[in-house]
């Protein structure tokens, strides 16, 4: 009854909008908060079914989109006649290269009958030997193709391929960050997943011959025809089909997954890790396991809203909108629920966006009649001010929902929370 109503409310909100600001206006909202709600989804997996505390969303998204830019974007001719193809190849086989090494090294007890100490010294030394490899290659490999071409391009695949490639290299992330960083206190993984999104978005701002850094990359395709003649409404509803059928098939998959043997075993080990770990359960390999899953579905809902802006610019991921945003959307939807999820993400997103042009139309109100009845003159910077009311109506909004619903608008699901089953 509680989805019913919650939803309702949401569907005539949206309808008042369209009435008020149009149908373009409002389908290119609703686009951007179908790709968050995919990114809500990715974060509501991990903390609400393994209570993993990943605070480094931004670096899985800033890295998704920039390899679903790369797959998608049209060919640079220039770096393909240029030396660039044959200096990267030799870059992927150094990188090989050392991943094999410290591959080795980390097992260097099982090859070598290596001590403790003599184990930690050839991981270093693998370490530092592929960081040397790497780096000093990459060093040359970038002045020669910003040389000869500017930046090397995209490979002009379909945009499905992208976002999928995206996804999967967020996923890969996920696997190293986990097998490093998952055995650690929440607090301590907080910190890690942050660094590791600073790290990227770093790296690929500053790699101009990867993604342009500064200079960004634009347009980017759409998986459907693009505005044509300013015929913005046809292209957007299109858009917003497609982010649609993804929210669609991702809640079916998860909401099985929930009810499965194997949502009930995440839910378990979240509850009591030490509980499921003593009656057999691999604690580690389900946490990476669900680590992975939530950050390919960032990946994808990344990709789709880096290509929906039709630009890539690695300086305009930031920690507000891209990480804290997703937190506030899956606490107040309703941490662990599918549906609560996709709520607080699709209720969040409009809130965000809509409190700037109410905002000026209040300061403009106060601005009008405080002059009018009070001889009262608004300072020159008051429309400025009236920008920064976002982050004040989202705190106010998230403070509320914890004071009156710390569980979220569509608290988690109470049914079959004992047992664990595979």
């Amino acid at each position: 009854m509680r989805d019913i109503v919650a939803f309702s409310a949401l569907a005539v909100l949206i309808a008042v909008i369209f009435a008020t600001q149009g149908t373009v206006y409002t389908l290119r909202m609703l686009v951007e908060a179908g790709c968050y709600a995919i990114l809500a989804l990715g974060l509501t997996i991990q903390w609400g079914y393994a209570g993993i505390f990943n605070i480094g969303i931004m670096g899985f998204i800033a890295a998704a989109g920039a390899v679903s830019m790369l797959i998608s974007f049209p060919l640079n001719a220039a770096f393909w006649e240029g030396q660039g193809p044959a200096l990267i190849a030799v870059f992927v086989l150094k990188l090989a290269l050392g991943a094999l090494l410290i591959f080795a090294a980390n097992r260097a007890d099982r090859l070598f009958g290596a001590g403790p100490r003599l184990k930690t010294l050839c991981i270093t030394i693998a370490i530092a030997t592929t960081f040397i490899m790497v780096t000093s290659h990459m060093e040359g490999m970038a002045v020669t193709i910003e040389t000869e071409a500017d930046w090397i391009g995209g490979l002009g695949l379909p945009v499905f391929l992208g976002w999928l490639a995206g996804g999967l290299v967020a996923g890969a992330i996920a696997f190293v960050v986990g097998r490093i960083c998952l055995g650690l206190r929440a607090d301590y993984l907080a910190i890690a997943t942050l660094g590791i999104a600073q790290i990227i978005k770093t790296f690929l701002r500053n790699a101009d011959w990867l993604t342009r850094g500064t200079l960004t990359v634009s347009p980017l395709p759409w998986p459907v025809p693009a505005p044509a003649d300013g015929e913005f409404a046809l292209a957007r509803a299109a858009y917003l089909s497609v982010v649609a059928i993804l929210i669609a098939v991702f809640y079916l998959a998860l909401q099985r997954a929930w009810h499965a043997p194997w949502g009930r075993m995440m839910r378990a080990i979240r509850d009591n890790e030490t509980a499921a770990e003593a009656i057999g359960k691999n604690v580690d390999r389900r946490r990476l396991e669900i680590f992975v899953l939530g950050s390919v579905l960032m990946g994808i809902g990344g990709a789709a809203l880096v290509h929906f802006n039709a630009i890539y610019d690695p300086s305009g991921f930031i920690d507000l909108s891209h990480t804290f945003l997703i937190w506030v959307m899956v606490i107040l939807g309703g941490s662990g629920n599918n549906r609560g999820a996709i709520f607080g993400a699709l209720f969040v997103y409009i809130v965000w966006t809509m409190s700037q042009p109410i905002a000026l139309w209040v300061f403009d109100m106060v601005r009008i009649y405080g002059d009018h009845w009070f001889g009262w003159q608004a300072p020159s910077d008051f429309d400025s001010r009236a920008l920064q009311m976002r982050v004040f109506v989202i705190g106010l909004t998230i403070t509320l929902v914890l004071r009156y619903l710390p569980q979220g608008v569509l608290p988690e699901p109470d049914a079959r929370k004992s047992g664990i089953k595979e």
